[in-house]
Order: structure tokens, then C-alpha cells, then sequence
């Protein structure tokens, strides 16, 4: 099967076809763009199926980045996918950055702590266990992650890991590796439409008390 992977979900933009009865990456494309993802996006794809020596009609299914990360370049990756995806007539499956940063620890027995730095003291948290997830992907205040953290044998991976020395350092953005996505699609267990993972509002507010009045 031929499998599209999709990745918005923070400062990279990027894109892969995989073939997972081989096990290789066919063609990958891949930039720190910070945003502008919806510009960029549709463009990459086509490089990469130019790079795969393939085109859209071969794809299988369609495996996309849903969070939690940035919350617009989230909405553009998941759009993008579930519209390729019904074009097509293929699957779809969401895949949680705090997996993709999972697996960059792949060959450990140790637990893992997968975490993204969602500043404002939180922390976005997941615990795996020989790459199967612990509970749910949690918002947790920063003390609370603090404690996990410091368990003895725990492997910290994420842009979260280095508060563990120090709460008030200075944290780098997450990359969530497209071919680490791209695996992760071909194996995931499809349940309907991919929706962003969202443990926390947006920033921006709608305002309030400017509204023009409907006659």
C-alpha cells in the first residue's frame, strides 16, 4: 500500500509517500517554515509523488499529523488530508505528534515520556511503554509533568525535556520526523475522519463589544 503522510502540526511543513509493503520512503519533502503551511503544503505533496515517481491516483491511504501543536497549522494539515482523502476514496488516520516524538526513542525498554513545551507553564504530555501509549495525551501543569519527569528510568524526548533540569530554560520547536509519520500511518487502526487533537483553546479570542447590530 502506498501511503501519503502530511505534516502541519508545527514550525516544518512537510510531506512523504511511503510504501509500506516494502517498508521504504519513496519520496520526501521537508521545511522549516515556521507558517504559511496552507501556501506551501499542496506544492510539497506534488514534489514528493514527483520525487516517489508516482501520482495521487496511486495512493492508499492518507496518514496526517493532528496534534497537539499549532493550532492553524493543524486545521491546514487535517483539512488538506480529509479532502484528499474523500477525492480519492481512500483512508485517512490521524497520527499524535507525542507518538511521532515516541518513536524517535525506538530500541529503548525504558518508559517514555513524550512532552512538548506548551509554555504558559504546561506541558503537553503522553507516557509510552514499548511504543504503546500510557493514557491519553494530557495538558498538564508544569509541576505535575516536573514530577513525572523525574522517575527514575523515565526517557524524556520532546522540547519539554530539557525543563526537567531546568524549569526555566530556554526550549527549541519539536520536529516530528515525516518518515517516523509516514510508518506510523501505514500500521494505524482507521476510525472515520482524522480531527485535530486540541488540549487547549486557541489564542486568539473573538471580540467582544465591537459587534454591528442586524436589523
Amino acid at each position: 500500500m502506498i501511503v501519503l503522510a502530511i505534516d502541519t502540526a508545527g514550525v516544518d511543513c512537510a510531506a512523504a509517500v511511503f510504501d509500506s509493503g516494502s517498508g521504504k520512503l519513496l519520496g520526501r519533502v521537508s521545511e522549516t517554515i515556521g507558517r504559511g503551511h496552507a501556501e506551501r503544503l499542496m506544492a510539497m505533496i506534488d514534489e514528493a509523488l514527483v520525487e516517489a515517481n508516482l501520482s495521487l491516483t496511486d495512493i492508499g491511504r492518507i496518514g496526517v499529523t493532528v496534534g497537539p501543536g499549532s493550532f492553524t497549522g493543524i486545521r491546514v494539515g487535517v483539512a488538506a488530508a480529509r479532502g484528499l482523502a474523500l477525492a480519492l476514496g481512500v483512508e485517512c488516520v490521524g497520527v499524535s505528534t507525542l507518538e511521532v516524538l515516541a518513536q524517535t526513542t525506538s530500541g529503548t525498554d525504558k518508559p517514555v515520556l513524550a512532552a512538548i513545551n506548551a509554555h504558559r507553564d504546561e506541558v503537553y504530555a503522553q507516557g509510552f511503554e514499548a511504543g504503546v501509549p500510557v493514557g491519553e495525551p494530557l495538558l498538564l501543569e508544569l509541576d505535575d509533568y516536573l514530577a513525572r519527569a523525574a522517575v527514575a528510568g523515565t526517557v524524556l524526548v520532546g522540547s519539554a525535556s530539557s525543563l526537567a533540569a531546568d524549569r526555566n530554560a530556554e526550549t527549541g520547536p519539536d520536529h516530528y520526523p515525516i518518515e517516523i509519520v509516514a510508518r506510523i500511518s501505514a500500521t494505524a487502526k482507521a476510525q472515520g475522519k482524522p480531527k485535530p487533537l486540541y488540549l487547549r483553546g486557541p489564542d486568539a479570542k473573538p471580540q467582544t463589544g465591537f459587534a454591528v447590530s442586524r436589523a
